[in-house]
């Protein structure tokens, strides 16, 4: 008896399904952003409290069409929630600076092309968390079943009902008549015929013996 070890592959994972509804947020955000400034020109405007431009809104668009192709795949997903950490968490940095809460700011030139106010600061730090999160989620999980798997036998293997069959062949060829040999027929003696009888005289008949009734009546 031998082992077969079967690997299986688990459905949908949760850092799939939550890869998918960041993109679809993204999206929607950034199609609800393109509504209020346009697709062009330099205008920002608010959305639940948080700065937009059409810049900011196409960024958003990108990122969540991105989310929804890697949210196929659980190891895609688990990047997506990398990439989120790395890009978001260096733009939550990128908006303090122009905030003015950390005084270095080396790409102090570019100015602020996000339109970033308070509220996307934080908004990008909890993206960033929540990139971290999905990034650390187990990927496709790999289930493994042990089945027990009989070995065939090295002889082989005859069917019941052909040593039934062949018991019974044996047993008819023992039961019919084993023809005599020749030799045996060529010795055995003819039949005396009658000329013989009376010629030979090795072949007359002997006298009958006497009853016992007569040998003691004489």
């Amino acid at each position: 008896m031998t082992h077969r070890v079967t690997v299986k592959v688990a459905g949908l994972q949760p850092v799939q399904v939550l890869a998918a509804l960041t993109g679809i947020a993204f999206v929607v955000f950034g199609v609800v952003g393109f509504t209020r400034t346009g697709a062009t020109g330099d205008d920002h405007a608010f959305v639940l409290g948080f700065s937009v431009n059409p810049m900011h809104n196409a960024l958003h668009v990108a990122v969540g069409v991105l989310g929804l192709l890697m949210a196929m795949r659980s190891g895609l997903s688990r990047l997506y929630g990398w990439l989120l950490l790395l890009g978001y968490g260096a733009v939550f940095v990128w908006g303090l600076m122009i905030a003015g809460v950390l005084t270095a700011n080396p790409v102090s030139g570019l100015g602020n092309p996000l339109a970033l106010n308070a509220f996307d600061n934080w908004l990008h730090l909890g993206i960033a968390v929540l990139g971290l999160f999905m990034a650390v989620l187990p990927a496709r999980r790999k289930l493994i079943e042990m089945e027990d798997e009989p070995v065939a036998s090295s002889e082989t293997d005859v069917p019941e009902n052909d040593l039934r069959d062949t018991d019974v062949r044996e047993k008819d060829v023992r039961e019919k008549d084993v023809p005599e040999p020749r030799a045996a027929r060529d010795a055995r003696p003819e039949p005396i015929t009658k000329e013989q009888a009376v010629i030979d005289p090795a072949t007359e008949k002997l006298p009958k013996p006497k009853d016992s009734a007569s040998s003691i009546k004489a």
